[in-house]
């Protein structure tokens, strides 16, 4: 299969996607977007599974998958989600990724929530800000095909540093370390989401034919 980089388009990129107010002070924002050969319906069920301990995320395993290989079934008893469900990062967080907003078949909104003891509130009330967030956008497109949008939003990121204690990341150093390491991960990802949607779609026809 012929490896198309997820490279959005100028509207794409500018288009108001769900989750964008979730980070209201943004370090480094990146919008890409993948075409791939099925509706949108056919898409969803490898989105819903996502998350470590889960389907994995069809990027790289051993980074951010515990080294278990990514699910190339889709499975039921995971396509489930909803507000406050959990998709772990890594297997066994439990903080993020928080499902903020679903539409089922439509987008997917994951979000990483700051503290409230990294100054975004009293300690005892809920997070209200948004360390990043992870939007998944299906929109139909040509000849029953779908374009998948993702965004991602970094917002302000507190580091601990020797003798400085919490200091907050300047926008260059998340830029510059974002952009490469973004494009890689989501690269690879929307490669797994696509052959696996597409293998998957070709074997059904084949069935159907028969």
């Amino acid at each position: 299969m012929r490896i198309e980089l997820c490279r959005a388009t100028s509207e794409e990129k500018r288009r108001a996607l769900p989750g964008d107010d979730l980070v209201p002070e943004v370090l480094w924002a990146g919008t890409h977007a993948i075409t791939i050969n099925a509706p949108p319906a056919q898409v969803w069920p490898w989105l819903a599974q996502m998350g470590g301990d889960r389907a994995g995320w069809y990027s790289y395993d051993r980074l951010d998958n515990g080294g278990v290989r990514s699910a190339r079934t889709i499975r039921p008893e995971l396509q489930h989600i909803a507000v406050g469900d959990v998709m772990p990062a890594l297997p066994g967080a439990t903080d993020a990724f928080i499902v903020m907003d679903v539409q089922p078949g439509e987008y997917l909104v994951l979000g990483v929530p700051l503290p409230a003891d990294d100054g975004a509130g009293d300690a005892n009330d809920a997070p209200v800000e948004h360390r990043a967030s992870w939007a998944y956008v299906l929109a139909p497109a040509a000849d029953g095909q779908t374009r998948l949008v993702v965004r991602a939003r970094l917002g302000r990121f507190l580091l601990k540093l020797p003798r400085l204690g919490m200091v907050q990341m300047p926008g260059i150093v998340a830029r510059l370390l974002a952009d490469p390491v973004h494009f890689i991960m989501q690269q690879k990802q929307f490669t797994g989401i696509k052959q696996r949607v597409e293998r998957r779609t070709g074997a059904d026809a084949v069935a159907n034919a028969q």
